[in-house]
């Protein structure tokens, strides 16, 4: 099976770390978090978005990108900046045996005009109008998450409402 992977480059703002750790929870997508953080990793600042599911994600930090690359030298690596010129659905993502890295810059600044340049072809914009500079990041991550879940086929995760909650029938029972 693909391993999906989400990557936080210096992440500044603990709410959109929070909704990204529960796309995770849910996608079995693995986050990566690329310090100096903004905030504290603890359950006080990260509990209230990620609503309880924190100990369903598999969360890794790094002291910074180098120390990610070097722990990291397999995969591929796509670049999420407004300024990439292929959007998510251009790329391959459906190959069981790869693993995929959505790298998502900081909420302030983005990636590094260096780090964008020297992986120009790996830089991925997902369209939109003129009426605003970027989506949100946790809106990316969900974007790019479940495009490459689509082509992989959504591999191993539930099709239908699971019975431990209301069940796939919910709708259809009296």
């Amino acid at each position: 099976m693909a391993i999906n992977n989400i990557v936080l480059y210096e992440p500044e703002i603990p709410q959109n770390t929070g909704n990204i750790m529960r796309t995770c929870a849910g996608t079995d997508t693995v986050l990566h978090l690329i310090k100096p953080l903004g905030f504290k990793l603890d359950e006080a600042s990260i509990k209230r978005s990620a609503a309880n599911y924190v100990e369903n994600v598999h969360y890794i930090v790094y002291e910074n990108y180098e120390d990610f690359l070097k722990k990291n030298p397999g995969g591929k690596k796509y670049y999420l900046s407004r300024y990439g010129m292929k959007t998510p659905h251009e790329l391959k993502l459906d190959d069981k045996n790869e693993s995929y890295y959505f790298i998502i810059g900081k909420e302030s600044t983005g990636i590094p005009k260096e780090i964008l340049r020297e992986n120009l072809d790996m830089c991925i914009r997902l369209p939109m109008n003129d009426k605003i500079r970027a989506l949100n990041v946790s809106n990316v991550a969900a974007v790019c998450v479940y495009e490459a879940l689509r082509q992989q086929d959504y591999n191993d995760l539930e099709r239908f409402e699971p019975e431990k909650f209301k069940g796939k029938d919910w709708l259809i029972k009296e």
